[in-house]
């Protein structure tokens, strides 16, 4: 497909001239009230994006939610009372990251990703900062090694440079190394930094300039509040954020168990495209990209590839999960016997819902229940494709 189709494809989904019109449930519009509700329970303890969707799926609104919280979490085997966020700390937070030009928006709305909005665990809140525009249009990624070589470095801003020139956005992690060379290289056509840590603080320190010149044409985003410091478990948190918002991951230069291995496997399990440029097998930061090229990742010597490959399915509207509350007849307590034939099923190997509800031999709301009860408890772990295990 040439440039010039696919510089159309791209106008298409551009905010300037058609809004959000390219996502086919429209946008969303959150009162101040709700976003201070949705807030204070993604905030709250042993909530994360699945286990919101699921309370608010469950109850109807946030404020529902956060009335239930302190009871699910007594039935699930809590132990002590878990924190909820107050309204007093939610509207400092949302204060705080007014000054600092931070809006937090859901998903829907204009400067939220259109495709990190289809994700399982898609943030209920994310921070962005920067172009609204540029947070809108069709983004690829590019990550790789901290530590690269020369030749992956030119590699990474020429490619980042003709994918800008051909219209698309790049989305990157900040890091050092391959990320950083992507993101200079990207700063005129527009580029996105995921950040693990608030918007304040930035890892690595050495690229807060880097961050506030990218700020011009394009944009940083993040899910956790302003002043939190990023630790070693947000970075593949951050991963899925960097491959949700994209059409695709590039991975350039990866040695094995990299992170940026992380980021290839959430791109492939999130149905997205996986690219891997070939490398030397002399050279161990080439091991994790030459085998993903082994496991079916498209090869990349250039950005024709990447953009032959993902025209098809920037051809497609954007399907926004559906958040309609759950059909259930009832919230009403489970009684004991259901609840223990769930429990005897869980385990630390991770298991479905749909199993789960077919074992058990009750209904799709009682087990629901009961995983939300042990999850706000502490006792559970959701994993990806439906699954969920025991602590």
């Amino acid at each position: 497909m040439s440039i010039e189709c696919i510089l159309k494809l791209i106008d298409a989904f551009h905010p300037g001239e058609h809004g959000l019109d390219s996502i086919s449930q429209g946008s969303t519009k959150l009162t101040d009230a709700q976003r201070l509700d949705w807030l204070r329970l993604i905030r709250s303890d042993n909530v994360g994006p699945r286990t919101f969707r699921s309370l608010t799926n469950h109850f109807g609104s946030a404020r529902a939610a956060l009335e239930r919280l302190p009871d699910l979490a007594r039935r699930g085997g809590a132990t002590r009372a878990g924190r909820i966020y107050s309204a007093d700390d939610a509207q400092r937070e949302l204060d705080l990251g007014r000054k600092m030009g931070v809006a937090l928006v859901a998903p829907g709305e204009p400067g939220y990703p259109p495709r990190l909005a289809g994700i399982d665990d898609a943030p209920p809140l994310l921070g962005i900062r920067g172009r609204v525009d540029a947070l809108m249009r069709p983004m690829i990624a590019i990550v790789g090694s901290r530590n690269a070589s020369g030749a992956g470095l030119k590699f990474a801003e020429r490619l980042a440079r003709d994918l800008g020139d051909a219209g698309f956005v790049i989305v990157s992690g900040l890091a050092r190394g391959i990320d950083q060379a992507a993101h200079r290289a990207s700063l005129n056509g527009g580029t996105i930094a995921v950040l693990a840590g608030g918007h304040d603080k930035i890892y690595p320190p050495e690229h807060e300039e880097l961050l506030f010149a990218l700020l011009d044409n394009g944009g940083a985003i993040s899910e956790m509040p302003v002043g939190h410091v990023p630790r070693a478990r947000d970075f593949p948190r951050r991963n899925r954020l960097i491959s949700g918002a994209a059409l695709g991951v590039v991975v350039i230069e990866a040695a094995h168990r990299s992170g940026s291995l992380i980021t290839a496997r959430m791109a492939a399990e999130q149905g997205r495209e996986v690219f891997a440029v070939p490398g030397s097998p002399l050279d161990p930061r080439a091991a994790g990209t030459n085998d993903l090229i082994k496991q079916g990742a498209a090869l990349v010597t250039e950005a024709s590839d990447v953009i032959n490959a993902v025209a098809p399915i920037m051809e497609r509207p954007i399907e926004l999960p559906n958040r309609e509350p759950d059909d259930m007849a009832s919230y009403d307590e489970p009684d004991s016997g259901d609840r223990a034939r769930v429990i005897a099923l869980l385990g630390p190997s991770p298991v479905g819902i749909d199993d789960l509800i077919r074992l058990a031999g009750t209904s799709a709301s009682t087990v629901r229940i009961v995983l939300l009860e042990l999850e706000l408890a502490g006792r559970l772990e959701r994993h990806g494709g439906g699954l969920v295990s025991m602590i």
